[in-house]
Protein backbone atom coordinates (compact mmCIF):
# COMPACT_ATOMS: atom_id res chain seq x y z
CA UNK A 1 0.00 0.00 0.00
CA UNK A 2 1.57 3.27 -1.15
CA UNK A 3 0.81 6.07 1.30
CA UNK A 4 2.06 9.65 1.13
CA UNK A 5 1.12 13.30 1.57
CA UNK A 6 1.35 15.90 -1.18
CA UNK A 7 0.23 19.45 -1.80
CA UNK A 8 -3.23 19.67 -3.29
CA UNK A 9 -3.73 20.95 -6.82
CA UNK A 10 -6.75 22.47 -8.55
CA UNK A 11 -7.44 19.04 -10.05
CA UNK A 12 -7.93 17.72 -6.49
CA UNK A 13 -10.69 20.23 -5.69
CA UNK A 14 -13.66 17.94 -6.50
CA UNK A 15 -12.30 15.15 -4.29
CA UNK A 16 -11.47 17.57 -1.45
CA UNK A 17 -14.94 19.13 -1.66
CA UNK A 18 -16.57 15.71 -1.58
CA UNK A 19 -14.52 14.60 1.44
CA UNK A 20 -15.31 17.84 3.32
CA UNK A 21 -19.03 17.52 2.51
CA UNK A 22 -19.05 13.90 3.68
CA UNK A 23 -17.33 14.99 6.90
CA UNK A 24 -20.02 17.65 7.39
CA UNK A 25 -22.68 14.94 7.02
CA UNK A 26 -20.92 12.72 9.56
CA UNK A 27 -20.68 15.58 12.06
CA UNK A 28 -24.37 16.37 11.54
CA UNK A 29 -25.33 12.71 12.02
CA UNK A 30 -23.35 12.75 15.28
CA UNK A 31 -25.25 15.85 16.43
CA UNK A 32 -22.15 18.06 16.33
CA UNK A 33 -22.76 21.59 15.03
CA UNK A 34 -19.19 21.93 13.71
CA UNK A 35 -19.06 22.74 9.95
CA UNK A 36 -22.87 23.02 9.80
CA UNK A 37 -23.04 26.69 8.73
CA UNK A 38 -21.53 26.32 5.25
CA UNK A 39 -17.90 26.54 6.38
CA UNK A 40 -15.60 25.44 4.88
CA UNK A 41 -17.13 26.44 1.56
CA UNK A 42 -15.83 26.24 -2.01
CA UNK A 43 -14.13 29.64 -1.69
CA UNK A 44 -12.16 28.56 1.38
CA UNK A 45 -11.13 25.27 -0.24
CA UNK A 46 -10.05 27.00 -3.47
CA UNK A 47 -8.09 29.60 -1.47
CA UNK A 48 -6.33 26.85 0.51
CA UNK A 49 -5.19 25.28 -2.76
CA UNK A 50 -4.17 28.64 -4.29
CA UNK A 51 -2.12 29.50 -1.18
CA UNK A 52 -0.48 26.06 -1.36
CA UNK A 53 -1.48 25.21 2.22
CA UNK A 54 -3.86 22.37 1.31
CA UNK A 55 -2.59 18.80 1.40
CA UNK A 56 -4.04 15.46 0.38
CA UNK A 57 -3.30 12.01 1.76
CA UNK A 58 -2.79 9.56 -1.08
CA UNK A 59 -3.44 5.84 -0.61
CA UNK A 60 -2.75 3.66 -3.65
CA UNK A 61 -3.17 6.62 -6.03
CA UNK A 62 -6.52 7.71 -4.50
CA UNK A 63 -7.21 10.77 -2.36
CA UNK A 64 -8.07 9.39 1.05
CA UNK A 65 -7.99 12.56 3.12
CA UNK A 66 -7.29 16.26 3.26
CA UNK A 67 -5.85 18.81 5.67
CA UNK A 68 -4.36 22.29 5.82
CA UNK A 69 -1.16 23.68 7.34
CA UNK A 70 -1.72 27.38 8.04
CA UNK A 71 1.46 29.35 8.70
CA UNK A 72 0.10 32.75 9.72
CA UNK A 73 -1.10 33.92 13.12
CA UNK A 74 -4.61 32.85 13.95
CA UNK A 75 -6.51 35.84 15.37
CA UNK A 76 -8.73 33.51 17.41
CA UNK A 77 -5.64 31.90 18.95
CA UNK A 78 -4.40 35.20 20.37
CA UNK A 79 -6.99 35.17 23.17
CA UNK A 80 -6.94 31.73 24.77
CA UNK A 81 -9.12 31.26 27.85
CA UNK A 82 -9.30 28.66 30.62
CA UNK A 83 -5.62 27.88 30.09
CA UNK A 84 -2.56 29.09 28.20
CA UNK A 85 -0.34 28.10 25.30
CA UNK A 86 2.82 26.23 26.23
CA UNK A 87 5.93 28.39 26.40
CA UNK A 88 8.27 27.99 23.44
CA UNK A 89 11.22 29.75 21.84
CA UNK A 90 9.74 29.21 18.38
CA UNK A 91 9.45 32.50 16.47
CA UNK A 92 6.09 31.45 14.98
CA UNK A 93 3.64 28.59 14.97
CA UNK A 94 1.78 26.64 12.32
CA UNK A 95 -1.78 25.47 12.78
CA UNK A 96 -3.46 22.42 11.32
CA UNK A 97 -7.03 22.71 10.05
CA UNK A 98 -9.76 21.11 7.96
CA UNK A 99 -8.75 17.49 8.50
CA UNK A 100 -11.11 14.97 6.94
CA UNK A 101 -10.94 11.39 5.69
CA UNK A 102 -13.01 9.95 2.84
CA UNK A 103 -15.69 7.49 4.02
CA UNK A 104 -14.17 5.05 1.53
CA UNK A 105 -11.14 4.89 3.85
CA UNK A 106 -12.74 5.23 7.30
CA UNK A 107 -12.01 2.60 9.91
CA UNK A 108 -8.39 2.24 8.82
CA UNK A 109 -6.99 4.75 11.36
CA UNK A 110 -5.94 7.05 8.53
CA UNK A 111 -6.81 10.19 10.51
CA UNK A 112 -3.73 9.44 12.61
CA UNK A 113 -1.67 8.77 9.49
CA UNK A 114 -2.83 12.05 7.95
CA UNK A 115 -2.12 13.96 11.17
CA UNK A 116 1.39 12.47 11.44
CA UNK A 117 2.14 13.38 7.82
CA UNK A 118 0.90 16.96 8.40
CA UNK A 119 3.09 17.24 11.51
CA UNK A 120 6.07 16.02 9.48
CA UNK A 121 5.33 18.48 6.66
CA UNK A 122 5.10 21.38 9.12
CA UNK A 123 8.33 20.25 10.77
CA UNK A 124 10.10 20.10 7.40
CA UNK A 125 9.03 23.73 6.88
CA UNK A 126 10.84 24.60 10.11
CA UNK A 127 7.91 24.74 12.52
CA UNK A 128 8.41 23.39 16.03
CA UNK A 129 5.25 24.91 17.56
CA UNK A 130 2.07 23.37 16.15
CA UNK A 131 -1.47 24.25 17.15
CA UNK A 132 -4.91 22.87 16.39
CA UNK A 133 -8.45 23.26 17.66
CA UNK A 134 -11.62 21.22 17.52
CA UNK A 135 -15.22 21.35 18.64
CA UNK A 136 -15.75 20.36 22.29
CA UNK A 137 -18.28 17.73 21.15
CA UNK A 138 -16.03 16.10 18.54
CA UNK A 139 -14.51 13.09 20.35
CA UNK A 140 -13.11 11.54 17.14
CA UNK A 141 -10.93 14.54 16.40
CA UNK A 142 -9.99 14.99 20.06
CA UNK A 143 -8.74 11.38 20.09
CA UNK A 144 -6.67 11.90 16.91
CA UNK A 145 -5.19 15.13 18.30
CA UNK A 146 -4.23 13.53 21.62
CA UNK A 147 -2.81 10.40 19.95
CA UNK A 148 -0.57 12.68 17.86
CA UNK A 149 0.95 14.06 21.08
CA UNK A 150 -0.82 17.42 21.31
CA UNK A 151 -1.50 18.83 24.78
CA UNK A 152 -4.81 20.47 25.68
CA UNK A 153 -4.15 24.16 26.39
CA UNK A 154 -7.53 25.88 26.79
CA UNK A 155 -10.46 27.36 24.89
CA UNK A 156 -10.44 29.65 21.86
CA UNK A 157 -13.40 31.33 20.17
CA UNK A 158 -13.67 31.31 16.40
CA UNK A 159 -15.42 34.21 14.69
CA UNK A 160 -18.56 32.22 13.83
CA UNK A 161 -21.73 31.01 15.53
CA UNK A 162 -21.01 28.29 18.11
CA UNK A 163 -17.31 29.11 17.74
CA UNK A 164 -16.09 27.71 21.06
CA UNK A 165 -13.19 25.31 20.38
CA UNK A 166 -10.77 23.32 22.48
CA UNK A 167 -7.19 24.31 21.66
CA UNK A 168 -4.17 22.01 21.60
CA UNK A 169 -0.45 22.47 21.06
CA UNK A 170 2.49 20.25 20.15
CA UNK A 171 6.07 21.34 20.65
CA UNK A 172 8.50 19.41 18.43
CA UNK A 173 12.03 19.22 19.70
Amino acid sequence: MTTYLRKATNADFPAIKQIINQAKQLLKADGIDQWQDGYPDDGVLHEDIAQEISYVLIIDEKIAGTGVIFEEKEPSYENIKEGAWLKTDAPAYASIHRIAISPDFRGRHLSSTLMNHLITAASLKGHTDLRIDTHPENPRMQRVIKQAGFDYCGVVSLDMPNGKRWAYQLIIR
